[in-house]
């Protein structure tokens, strides 16, 4: 799977898989021909390490910036949702894209940073870790390969900031590579699981009221200074995310739940049912036929 493509292409070829080692000759820069070119047709993924940067950097809440820049996307048929940048109204530019270049670059998104390379990260069914290549995109309209600046993947990743964002992102990348390898063995998520999987993910302001609820604490054992993290630091939260889902969709059981939590939910949910069940039998009992209209 390939997490980062920024422009799209309507004729995809099986790109070369590359090592971190290999060569590429490679600038962008201001001036050059081609200038802002890739921002004018953006067909962007974020991850959620990007959401985190771009609301902070406008300032704004989480479901707020999912709101007015993003669209949902699915991975895969009824399965769980991933998002992208929207493009201006009625166009495909890049909304943070100048004639200076880009207003957001200091928190740009992995894409990005990345283009020309393309991540390409792979998981195999019987591994737990996700394997790294890299593939480079070839556009063109793009004048940057033209220049002579040569360097690794490797420098050019350090060169442009990728690797924390790489690193931020890994819990997320392990999900989605983990539910498309499992395929037909994981089955179609429920609503419920892909409303969780994209708040845990993307939605961090929420995602903390979830966290700060009584259903939440009286189920999770978390530790007291993790807690408190939690609740201030969008990082340590999403971070938090990624674990949660493997434990609820998965069954990797990394968090501690509370002793007899299991069986007060089961205790609630019963309880629950046995009133419902009462108000309506109390209902049908002073149900009054003569109250209801004749079909004549």
């Amino acid at each position: 799977m390939s997490e980062n493509e920024a422009v799209k292409n309507p004729n995809p070829v099986t790109p070369e898989l590359l090592e971190g080692s290999a060569k590429i000759k490679f600038r962008c820069r201001k001036g050059i021909a081609c200038w802002n070119a890739c921002c004018s047709n953006i067909d962007i993924t974020l991850t959620p390490y990007d959401i985190i940067r771009l609301k902070n950097r406008l300032g704004i809440k989480s479901h707020e910036f999912l709101r007015e820049y993003t669209v949902p996307f699915e991975f895969e048929k009824d399965g769980i949702a991933g998002v992208k940048f929207k493009p201006v109204e009625g166009g495909t530019a890049c909304r943070f894209m100048t004639d200076e270049g880009c207003s957001v670059y200091e928190d740009r998104p992995t894409s990005c940073r990345y283009y020309p390379v393309g991540l390409v990260a792979m998981r195999r069914e019987d591994e737990f870790t996700d394997r790294k290549y890299y593939a480079l995109v070839e556009e063109d309209h793009c004048l940057g390969h033209q220049e002579d600046q040569v360097m690794t993947i490797d420098e050019y990743r350090k060169d442009q900031k990728c690797e924390e964002y790489d690193e931020r992102s890994r819990g997320w990348r392990q999900l989605v590579l983990k539910k498309k390898s499992s395929g037909p063995t994981i089955g179609k998520p429920s609503l419920r699981s892909r409303q969780l999987f994209f708040m845990a993910n993307y939605d961090m302001d929420r995602f903390r009221e979830f966290v700060r609820s009584e259903g939440f604490t009286n189920s999770f054992d978390v530790e007291p200074e993790l807690y408190e993290k939690l609740l201030q630091d969008d990082v340590e939260l999403m971070e938090f995310g990624a674990r949660f889902l493997k434990h609820v969709l998965f069954g990797d059981e990394s968090i501690p739940t509370k002793e007899g939590a299991l069986e007060e939910r089961i205790r609630q949910k019963e309880a629950e049912a046995a009133a419902k069940a009462e108000l309506e039998d109390d209902a049908a009992s002073k149900y009054d036929p003569s109250s209801e209209p004749v079909d004549l």
